[in-house]
């Protein structure tokens, strides 16, 4: 399911210039196994891991998922 994972995570991001990591595309939201929604995140897509980094309060947050435990991926964006 890892390949099928990295496509659902290309097609709600872009890359950020000069790193290996992806933006979330503005329109986009992104939802991890019901876990919480993210918006204006950022994701890097690990060998064996997907890290979401987002920023709270002054604060980063990293939170790190394995790719054997992702069961669903949710995309959120505005209906047309």
């Amino acid at each position: 399911m890892k390949a099928t994972w990295e496509k659902v995570f290309e097609y709600a991001s872009m890359p950020v210039h000069g790193t290996l990591s992806r933006k979330l595309r503005k329109e986009v939201k992104l939802q991890i196994n019901a876990g919480p929604v993210y918006t204006d995140a950022v994701i890097f897509l690990g060998e064996e891991f997907v890290r979401i980094v987002t920023s709270k309060d002054g604060e980063t947050i990293n939170t790190y998922y394995d790719w054997a435990k992702i069961d669903f991926v949710s995309t959120i964006s505005a209906a047309p």
